[in-house]
């Protein structure tokens, strides 16, 4: 999944795709004259070749410290944008600058991706890179024997094809559902087609990234070979 840069390429997004810094805080090393291109001092608007050589003087007070982290949302709580008597995750959180990546809607549980690196959130969500996300599902009424090819097969609601990729029957009324995109409500879209009443969902894993012992409102920061491994996915360093 790793993006190809195509030269030349304007250099602070060159900075970015390369780890270095979002592309806001490129435009500050670089205001700040702490960018080099082929040893002159870069500007605003520079675009670089492939054969440039780029030099960065770092200063920590000019770069952010980039984090990712996994957070148990718990049911009740809203991803963004509460309404009176609501609360969000913002508000259960101490984690100034950090934001989640995507939604899960309030009546569901489970694992958020939190952090305040900008280049993640479409390397992370958008259906073209067909990243997994995995879904324990408790319902109601007894799962029916065809629910799993129907559901990999693709169900039609308002106009909008609904796909698993990959579905597993644990037991009567559980199920591991994989998706690889993140429709509005999709899971529980796809089950109201089968007549199916979700009593309980919760988010498991996104990509490589799993929730494991989490308790709902803990959180557990990606560090080391799972950062590494997981910046890689998405095409960063």
């Amino acid at each position: 999944m790793n993006d190809k840069i195509n030269y030349p390429i304007r250099i602070n997004r060159y900075l970015a795709l390369n780890g270095v810094a979002t592309r806001r805080d490129a435009d500050k090393l670089i205001q700040d004259g702490l960018v080099f291109i082929n040893k002159k001092k870069a500007v605003l608007g520079d675009k670089v070749q492939e054969t440039d050589k780029i030099e960065i003087l770092k200063d920590d007070k000019h770069i952010k410290k980039l984090v990712y982290i996994v957070y148990y949302k718990p049911r009740g709580i809203v991803t963004h944008s509460p309404r009176t008597g609501e609360k969000s995750i913002k508000d259960t959180t101490d984690l100034p600058g950090i934001f989640p990546i995507g939604r899960l809607d309030k009546e569901s549980e489970g694992l958020m991706l939190l952090t305040n690196d900008g280049r993640v959130t479409e390397r992370v969500l958008h259906p073209r890179f067909a990243h997994e996300k995995e879904y324990d599902v408790i319902v109601r009424e007894k799962v029916p024997s065809r629910a799993k090819r129907i559901l990999e097969a693709g169900i039609r609601s308002s106009g909008e094809l609904l796909t698993a990729k990959k579905v597993r029957i644990l037991s009567e009324h559980r199920m591991l559902i994989v998706l690889t995109e993140g429709k509005t409500h999709q899971i529980r879209r796809m089950l109201d087609t089968l007549r199916l009443t979700v009593e309980n969902l919760k988010r498991t894993r996104v990509m490589n990234i799993e929730l494991r012992t989490l308790k709902p409102g803990d959180t557990r920061i990606i560090e080391g070979p799972a950062q590494k491994a997981f910046l890689n996915s998405i095409g960063l360093k």
